[in-house]
């Protein structure tokens, strides 16, 4: 009986301690200006989050337009010629991704110049990234 009491107690410990957090797959490529108008705000600047740390999302993320306004942590993850500068970013959806075709488009996210330099040593890689809505 202690024991199985000391095994709870110590589960319970450990259970507390763990954090499990699940994110999202996908890839990402940079785009730059102009960036208004855009599909949320139209021309208002104000729109932008300070230093231009914003993206545009694919259609399954667009949602009719529920998504303007969310945010996401965002993380590369590999790419060819290893582009990931390490660390994440936090970005705010301003746009859809609207300049190409599902079949031409694969990108999750487009995320603007400033934001992509942040997580990507190369402009205009395609790299893969993980992310969640926050």
């Amino acid at each position: 009986m202690t024991k199985l009491f000391i095994l709870v107690i110590i589960s319970s410990i450990l259970f507390q301690q763990v954090t499990l957090i699940l994110t999202d797959v996908g890839t990402a490529a940079s785009y730059g200006p102009p960036y208004i108008p855009t599909s949320c705000d139209g021309s208002r600047r104000e729109q932008f989050p300070p230093g231009n740390i914003f993206v545009a999302v694919n259609e399954g993320l667009w949602d009719n337009g529920a998504a303007c306004g969310r945010r996401y942590r965002v993380r590369c993850v590999s790419g060819i010629n290893k582009p990931c500068e390490g660390g994440s970013i936090d970005v705010k959806v301003v746009d859809s991704i609207t300049s190409c075709s599902k079949s031409s488009c694969p990108h999750t996210f487009h995320m603007s110049t400033e934001a992509f330099s942040a997580i990507s040593r190369f402009q205009n890689a395609n790299i893969n990234i993980e992310y969640i809505q926050i």
